[in-house]
């Protein structure tokens, strides 16, 4: 395990102090699980971009070609705002 010095405004010190006591957990705990959330969501991110490259359009419209026409389930329809 690695050790960091880390310098935090006191406004941000003070709400991962509250939070972290509220959550039951330790500051060191605290800021290791949101660092461990944020390079998840930033991997997840990336993956997903390189994904979306090998995409291919035509198969996607061909496979969306055999879905059956039916009338969508409540709550389910296309709106001006959703399109």
């Amino acid at each position: 395990m690695s050790t960091l010095s880390l310098r935090l405004p006191n406004s941000i010190h003070r709400h991962i102090k509250q939070i972290a006591s509220s959550e039951g957990v330790s500051i060191n705990q605290f800021i290791s699980s949101a660092v461990s959330e944020k390079i998840s969501a930033i991997t997840t991110e990336d993956y997903l971009k390189q994904r979306a490259k090998k995409a291919d359009r035509a198969a996607f419209r061909s496979i969306l070609d055999k879905v059956p026409e039916r009338t969508p389930l409540p709550g389910d329809e296309i709106t001006p705002e959703k399109q």
